[in-house]
Order: C-alpha cells, then structure tokens, then sequence
C-alpha cells in the first residue's frame, strides 16, 4: 500500500485539491441562497420549490461528494509515509480546522431540512454572518498547511 501511495501521491494531491475547490464553491453558494431564500421567497411558492431544489441539488450533487473526495483524498495524503510531520501543530490546526469545516456542511444541511419542513427560523443577515464562518476555517487551514507557522 505504501508503494502505491508514493507512486500515485501527486494524483492524489490533485484530487483532493480539485475536492477541496468544489467543496468550497458549494460552502460559500449554500448560504446564500439560504439569505435570498429567507428574504424574498414566500413558503409554499413555485420559487420556494425552485430553491428547494437548487438547495438540494448543490448539497447533494456537488457538496456531498466534493467533501467525501476531499476526506479520502486527504486521509490518503496522510497515510503516505514521511508526509507529515506529526510532532509539529500544524497538521494538528489544520485538522481542527477541517472538522470544523465538516460540521459546518452538516449545519448547512439540516438548515436545508428546515426551509424543506418550512420550519426555517434564521434571518437573511443571520445566513450572511454565518456564510463568514468557513472563510475561518479556510484561512486557519490554509496558513497551516502553506506557512506552518507552528
């Protein structure tokens, strides 16, 4: 298995790469739709189902396997031998980070069963300050993966 992930560990980095852009794109769209969708669409209207399903279809046609192409891809990465250095913080930040970042996806999703149900209690403002949540974890992730400042 070791071989293997050394041979191919370059196609692996792409694919969690191309994962983590796709997962991103998502994390920051779903929000806001969330917003316009709280604020200007009224329950049970032909443009409530519209972005139902557009809500839908980005969480589960695009979010949901970018995250797990994200997760393998990455877990592959970190069982290559010699990769990381464990003893440092930095793989320990950005793995705080990426949990975060998961729960996050989970958040935004049961906020989709919510506007589903017609049960939806978040204003369009609070879907804007929550849509500034993953630019955090993003920014953490990125310094310790890139600068390694600890």
């Amino acid at each position: 298995m070791t071989d293997f992930l050394y041979d191919w560990f370059i196609w692996i980095k792409v694919g969690h790469i191309f994962s983590i852009i796709a997962w991103m794109a998502g994390i920051f769209y779903l929000p806001r739709l969330f917003v316009y969708h709280a604020e200007a669409v009224k329950q049970g209207s032909d443009t409530d189902e519209l972005f139902q399903t557009m809500e839908r279809r980005l969480l589960r046609a695009i979010m949901n396997p970018a995250m797990t192409g994200a997760w393998i891809f990455g877990l592959l990465m970190v069982f290559t031998p010699g990769i990381i250095d464990w003893s440092a913080i930095w793989p320990w930040t950005k793995a705080g980070a990426v949990l975060a970042m998961t729960w996050y996806h989970h958040w935004l999703g049961y906020r989709r069963k919510d506007f589903m149900r017609g049960e939806n209690k978040l204003t369009g403002r609070q879907y804007r300050m929550m849509n500034e949540v993953p630019t955090v974890f993003l920014l953490i992730i990125l310094v310790s993966v890139i600068a390694r400042p600890f």
